[in-house]
């Protein structure tokens, strides 16, 4: 059965939802963060969403608050109201919706959250279940009540979390699942298949929003830990080293199994290059650096840095 749902969501995370439910129900609105200034220029973009939405020829609405009683709070929430949504599905829109439009459709609001609840409820689960060193992660699909990410649970779906992956490369995975899992709990709900189950009080982790200083690298942290915060923060905000003074983006990487750094080896040492790949002594083991990016350039591998950077230096060192 075609279901009137309102989409509410703004970045790529979102998007592969909303087309997947496009295909399924009808969208009779679409909710989206103001269009923003972006690039060089500092021109008004509009948001991956809205430029799906126009792209079907969907209704868009970009309210800047949903809350309060200010005339476009107002003017939002009965735009909201005029589209009589069965339901509303909310992919990172970004606003706190009010109580008023959770209670609106006859089926609530239902979230697709991008980690396995109640494990990193909050604002950066990708990277922190990479940072942790999870085994698997997936995605959620609660519905919405007033707190943040605790309502009640109407599937997830799990997704082992490849060790090459950067975080850039989990969230496609992550998106495309729960753009599959919200056609599925949509069904199901509407069947009666699906009933909300409460989150288990036991599990509960904050997945903190990134700071741009947890990307500098701390070379006497174990060699695991610095490749996991490499893959972590690609691409942003990057984890970051300093090379004779330069600050240098790290990208990827991987731990080299069974290597174990020379004893009289400084952490953060380059060993040398071997299979492509850039090795630095570490607590623990070898980390070899695969791509890396000075400052105002492009990225590189990790051979065309060392014939650019190293030549014949057998002492460098990255701080």
């Amino acid at each position: 059965m075609s279901l009137r749902v309102v989409f509410a969501g703004t970045p790529v995370f979102a998007a592969p939802a909303l087309e997947a439910l496009a295909a399924q129900h009808l969208i009779v609105g679409v909710l989206t963060q103001p269009d923003r200034p972006a690039g060089r220029g500092r021109a008004l973009q509009a948001s991956p969403v809205k430029s799906a939405a126009l792209a079907r020829g969907l209704p868009v609405s970009q309210p800047h608050t949903l809350r309060g009683g200010s005339p476009e709070a107002v003017a939002g929430l009965a735009q909201v109201a005029a589209w009589r949504p069965d339901v509303m599905v909310v992919v990172a829109y970004g606003l706190i919706l009010p109580r008023t439009v959770l209670t609106l459709p006859r089926l609530g609001c239902l979230n697709i959250h991008a980690s396995l609840l109640p494990r990193w409820r909050g604002a950066a689960p990708i990277q922190r279940a990479i940072l942790a060193g999870d085994a698997a992660t997936g995605v959620t699909i609660m519905q919405m009540d007033e707190g943040l990410d605790t309502g009640p649970m109407l599937l997830s779906r799990a997704l082992p979390i490849d060790t090459a992956w950067v975080a850039g490369e989990l969230h496609d995975a992550l998106a495309a699942l729960g753009a599959t899992a919200i056609v599925e709990a949509l069904a199901g709900l509407e069947a009666g298949r699906l009933v909300p189950v409460a989150q288990p009080q036991d599990g509960v982790r904050y997945a903190a929003k990134l700071a741009k200083a947890e990307g500098r690298i701390d070379w006497q942290a174990d060699v695991a830990a610095i490749d996991r915060q490499i893959r972590a923060f690609n691409p942003w905000p990057a984890a970051q080293a300093f090379f004779r003074g330069e600050p240098v983006k790290l990208l990827r990487s991987r731990v080299l199994a069974g290597r174990a750094a020379p004893a009289d080896a400084v952490p953060g040492t380059v060993l040398g290059i071997h299979a492509g790949l850039l090795e630095i002594a570490c607590h623990g083991g070898i980390l070899g650096l695969a791509q890396l990016q000075r400052a105002g350039r492009r990225a590189v591998s990790a051979q065309d840095f060392a014939n650019a950077d190293l030549r014949d230096d057998r002492t460098a060192v990255f701080s």
